[in-house]
């Protein structure tokens, strides 16, 4: 069984049921490198992947078209297309616009472990976005996605001399009966921040139109 080892990508991509729209970001506030008050508590935060495995669970990563009691996908805006990448694992789903930036990635961890109180395991979800460099807030929640636990957090951090801009949901939904089968959905979208406004539109439709929802 593997471990959550390739959770939250938010810094590292070199890379029919449908939620609500989200709340319009303000995206004049990214381009900051002002450290947010969760980066400068003195309490460093546990990585989810870590946090998970301390409570038992591991999962193990499935391509989101083989899932049979789950729907998980995104939409491909105009101009954007299919993006492979050696290093990443083969059941990861990443299309991007241009070849690299900006790009979205669809992962989906089948769960195993302990009992899981999905709800409450979330709480730590934003916690891998909180650590890498110099991150500023823009936007986050704890909300449910589609009725299932889930957690938001969007910002700008540091990478490479580059401001990066991104946006991470993890969903931990349950598959349709008998089985209930857990799974942990992560949606990463990246890009550049000084070219985050004018990307804004297709990163919206993205996030608009991502579903996660029991066959």
């Amino acid at each position: 069984m593997r471990a959550l080892a390739t959770l939250v990508v938010t810094a590292t991509f070199a890379v029919p049921a449908v939620a609500c729209a989200p709340k319009p970001p303000d995206f004049q506030s990214i381009l900051t490198t002002t450290t947010s008050a969760a980066a400068t508590t003195p309490a460093r935060p546990v990585p989810f992947a870590k946090y998970l495995e301390s409570i038992g669970i591991t999962g193990v990563p499935v391509a989101p078209n083989t899932l049979t009691d789950l729907t998980a996908s995104i939409p491909t805006p105009s101009g954007w297309a299919p993006y492979s990448n050696p290093k990443l694992p083969p059941t990861t789903e990443v299309i991007s616009k241009g070849g690299k930036y900006p790009a979205a990635m669809l992962t989906v961890f089948k769960l195993r472990g302990a009992d899981l109180n999905a709800a409450d395991a979330v709480k730590h979800a934003n916690a891998d976005a909180q650590l890498v460099p110099n991150f500023t807030q823009l936007d986050a929640s704890t909300a449910d996605f589609n009725g299932f636990p889930s957690s938001m957090i969007q910002g700008s951090y540091d990478q490479d001399g580059t401001r990066m801009h991104s946006y991470n949901r993890i969903v931990m939904p349950a598959g349709s009966p008998p089985a209930h089968q857990r799974y942990l959905v992560q949606l990463t979208i990246t890009s550049l921040a000084n070219e985050a406004v004018a990307q804004s539109s297709d990163i919206e439709a993205i996030i608009r139109g991502f579903v996660v929802a029991a066959k």
